[in-house]
C-alpha cells in the first residue's frame, strides 16, 4: 500500500464532517441543562447522544479509511513537526473515540432508554449503576476538555502554517 502525497476527497469530507459534528456536539452539550438524579433524557440529551453515536461511527470509518488510504507526511516539514503532527492526529482519534464511548456508557449507567434521533432504540452498553455513572461522567467531562485542548492545538498549528510559515501545508486538507 503506497502512501499518497495529498488527502483525497473522501478524507477531506470525513475531516470537515467531523469538524461540523463536533461543533454541533459541543454546542448541544453546553446548552443542555445539568443532569440531576432521577432525570430522564429530554430532546437535547437524545440529540446529544445521537450526534455522539454518529461521531463514533464516523471516527471508526475515518480511521479505517486512513489506515487503508495512507497519506505520506509532508516532506517539507522538519522531523519534529512531522512527529508532532502524527501524534496530535492519533491523539485526536483516541480522544474522540474515548469521549463518545464514555458518553454512551454514562447514558447506559443512568439506565436511560435512548433512541437514535427518535428513530431506533440504542443498545445500552451497561446496566443501571449510579456509582459507575458518576465515575464515567467525570471521565467523560475530562475527555471533553482534553479533546477541546487538543483541537485547539491542532487549529493553532494550522493557523501558524497559514499565517507564519506560509508553507501551504493546509492545502492538503482544504477543499
Amino acid at each position: 500500500m503506497t502512501a499518497r502525497l495529498q488527502y483525497g476527497g473522501t478524507a477531506k469530507v470525513f475531516h470537515w464532517l467531523m469538524v461540523a459534528l463536533l461543533l454541533v456536539q459541543y454546542s448541544i452539550g453546553w446548552l443542555m441543562p445539568d443532569i440531576h438524579r432521577g432525570m430522564k433524557p429530554g430532546t437535547a440529551m437524545t440529540f446529544h447522544i445521537s450526534v455522539g453515536i454518529t461521531i463514533l461511527i464516523l471516527i471508526v470509518v475515518r480511521f479505517a479509511w486512513r489506515f487503508t488510504h495512507p497519506v505520506a507526511p509532508e516532506s517539507s516539514l522538519p522531523p519534529w513537526q512531522r512527529l508532532a503532527s502524527e501524534a496530535v492526529h492519533w491523539l485526536l482519534y483516541a480522544l474522540v473515540l474515548v469521549t463518545t464511548v464514555t458518553g454512551w456508557l454514562f447514558a447506559s449507567f443512568r439506565g436511560w432508554s435512548i433512541s437514535y434521533f427518535f428513530l431506533a432504540p440504542m443498545p445500552m452498553l451497561a446496566g443501571d449503576n449510579a456509582a459507575a455513572g458518576r465515575a464515567i461522567d467525570g471521565l467523560h467531562q475530562a475527555m471533553e476538555l482534553a479533546l477541546l485542548v487538543v483541537i485547539g492545538i491542532h487549529i493553532a498549528a494550522a493557523l501558524i502554517h497559514i499565517f507564519v510559515y506560509r508553507d501551504r501545508i493546509m492545502q492538503r486538507m482544504l477543499p
